[in-house]
């Protein structure tokens, strides 16, 4: 039975979603869920393995098993057993093969599991590509967040700047962001769309504090009403 109160912020690669969500959660006192991250991860434990992705029956067994944890921090650290995995799962490698995991049933039965338990003890904010469709559809509050593709291949390319990650070119970014926007809203299970009661919210020309600030204004509507 669900306890906490929920914000589901979905949408596409690169749109901002996890450091919107961070700060919206930070700034309510929520709990942070970057659902992203826990694909990713299931990702970098095959590839580590060295198992076949298309091979589903051994992906979901990674994923049903998945020694993952986070712990506090900026960034939030992501752990698998006893190795720090935060930079590992925002490689090259693992966002181009990331689509395949995720379109795994078995996979994303098991996610969908874990990100449900963290949801029904606590307030948070969650962001994905099927929170509001699939994770969490009772949400109080639902973002479908977008912006450009050249938009987000832009932020993607400076933030891995940021991070000292190697990267590919901007134009090289979007036509993989492209890709990934094909494959995810394709997908048999959960394919990324909008939830029917989704607020849409295009942040190509916003700043992320304009972003955290329209969100922290819908959140407040919705909690006095």
């Amino acid at each position: 039975m669900t306890k906490g109160f929920q914000v589901a912020i979905d949408g596409p690669a690169s749109a901002g979603k996890s450091t919107v969500a961070k700060l919206v959660a930070q700034k309510f006192g929520y709990i942070y869920c970057d659902t992203g991250a826990m694909y990713r991860a299931v990702t970098l434990a095959a590839l580590q393995q060295k198992i076949d992705l298309n091979d589903q029956v051994k992906v979901a067994a990674i994923a049903e098993n998945l020694p993952l944890r986070f712990e506090a921090g900026d960034p939030q650290q992501v752990w698998l057993g006893d190795q720090n995995v935060t930079q590992l799962i925002r490689t090259n490698e693992v966002a181009q093969n990331v689509s395949t995991v995720a379109a795994i049933p078995a996979v994303r039965q098991a996610m969908v599991k874990m990100q449900r338990e963290i949801a029904s003890q606590n307030d948070i904010v969650m962001d994905g590509r099927d929170i509001g469709t699939t994770v969490l559809p009772q949400a109080p509050v639902k973002i479908f967040m977008v912006a450009s593709a050249h938009e987000r291949a832009r932020r993607r390319y400076l933030d891995n700047q940021a991070r000292g990650i190697a990267t590919q070119s901007i134009e090289e970014l979007q036509k993989a962001i492209e890709l990934r926007d094909q494959k995810d809203s394709t997908r048999q299970v959960s394919p990324l769309v909008q939830a029917a009661d989704a607020i849409r919210l295009d942040t190509t020309a916003l700043t992320i504090d304009e972003v955290v600030n329209e969100i922290s204004e819908i959140i407040k509507k919705v909690k006095d009403n």
